[in-house]
């Protein structure tokens, strides 16, 4: 008897642990904003010089999601799974409504 309340136990722990860890609507990683990729992925070539400045020049968002995605001269491409289609779409809104001139 004890054997099978114990056993109950553990599975209903296990079974909460599992709730509480991976709670139900939520993907493992969550979209990150325009910003944040900005700062983590673009900021230190084009902020610095090594690459064009991005900020304040009017790019159409078309257009830097086209280079992002399919890269340009030194600058690599970044696959979907770097970059997904939403971030990069708020990363090109992101830049597109930049004022520049971010040293």
């Amino acid at each position: 008897m004890y054997q099978r309340i114990f056993k109950m136990t553990a599975k209903t722990l296990l079974l909460l642990s599992l709730v509480v860890y991976f709670p139900a609507g939520q993907s493992a990683e969550p979209a990150r904003s325009g910003e944040g990729i900005y700062q983590v992925v673009c900021q230190y070539c084009h902020d610095t010089g090594i690459g064009p400045q991005l900020k304040g020049r009017q790019l159409p968002s078309v257009y830097i999601q086209h280079v992002a995605r399919n890269g340009l001269n030194a600058m690599p491409a970044f696959r979907p799974t770097e970059i997904s289609d939403q971030e990069l779409t708020g990363l090109a809104a992101f830049i597109e409504s930049s004022k520049g001139g971010s040293k």
